[in-house]
């Protein structure tokens, strides 16, 4: 299994990880396609298949929020990035 789809693959892992790196995160999705943009608010616009998800991007350590993960996983599921349907 490559690093990249275990990224992805721990979006929906059940329970909800804690601890995802979000650098290691973005990177993963540009691999799959994704178009990522850090934007002033703090946030990352991830573009995939013309849909566009604004992700809050932590502050002070490196890891998502728990909601965060949650709203991630429901565009990537919108979208059809899943472990299902990524090689």
């Amino acid at each position: 299994m490559s690093k990249h789809r275990a990224k992805i693959e721990k979006v929906f892992t059940h329970p909800i990880s804690g601890n995802i790196d979000v650098k290691k995160l973005l990177s993963a999705l540009e691999h799959y396609g994704a178009e990522v943009d850090l934007t002033k608010e703090h946030h990352a616009k991830i573009h995939y298949n013309s849909e566009v998800f604004s992700l809050p991007l932590p502050h002070g350590d490196n890891a998502l929020s728990k909601d965060a993960v949650v709203e991630l996983r429901h565009f990537l599921e919108k979208v059809g990035l899943t472990p299902q349907n990524i090689k």
